[in-house]
């Protein structure tokens, strides 16, 4: 089941969930030490699928002027057993409409790691930077002009 909430609206079992889940991915899978608790939760939307009271896929939708001057989506993830289902594709259709129809915003910026360049440019977005290394991970910085959903 889909969830769209922003912060003060999640209940203390989602928030829970959704951190778990960030933690498992992140931090265990991907062996990134970084500061999740960023403040920047406080200022997003959350989109989340449910399974069996687990998430298995996340995304926060960030305001505009916290990470970027534009709209931006970050900490993108599915987990491990729901992988290749076309969850992620689901979730970043859902939340691109969610900009432009809700939020009546046309420009999202990101910061995207490199293996994932070219399910991004699926939906449009544009590299707009050189390589650059976060949380020890290469990422580059995409850039979406006009959401077209």
């Amino acid at each position: 089941m889909w969830f769209l909430k922003r912060f003060d609206e999640l209940n203390i079992n989602e928030l829970y969930e959704i951190l778990r889940v960030r933690n498992e991915v992140f931090v265990y899978e991907q062996k990134c030490l970084y500061q999740d608790l960023d403040y920047k939760d406080q200022q997003s939307y959350h989109l989340f699928y449910k399974e069996n009271g687990k998430v298995v896929f996340y995304l926060r939708i960030i305001d505009k002027g916290v990470s970027y001057n534009e709209i931006s989506i970050g900490r993108v993830l599915v987990v491990k057993t729901h992988r290749r289902k076309g969850l992620c594709r689901q979730g970043m259709l859902k939340s691109l409409k969610f900009i432009k129809n809700e939020l009546k915003e046309t420009q999202i910026r990101i910061s995207a790691q490199e293996y994932l360049i070219p399910f991004y440019e699926e939906f449009g977005f544009k590299t707009t930077s050189d390589l650059y290394f976060e949380d020890n991970l290469p990422h580059y910085e995409m850039f979406l002009d006009k959401v077209r959903v």
